[in-house]
């Protein structure tokens, strides 16, 4: 796990490398792709239970 130093350095070089305009821009698309991703995955999830619980009935109702 990076310690609060290395998080400090790796900021340091982030604002030097996209100076102070474009970093809370980058900020922003990383969030928002990772909202999305946590939403699509969710998605998967989500159907997958959705047919597990149709098969469960499914086996119920054969028996």
């Amino acid at each position: 796990m990076l310690g609060p130093g290395s998080w400090i350095i790796i900021g340091v070089v982030a604002l030097l490398i996209f100076g102070p305009k474009k970093l809370p821009e980058l900020g922003k698309a990383a969030g928002k792709t990772l909202r999305e991703f946590k939403t699509a995955t969710k998605g998967l999830v989500d159907d997958d239970d959705t047919d597990k619980k149709k098969d469960d009935k499914k086996n119920r109702d054969e028996d």
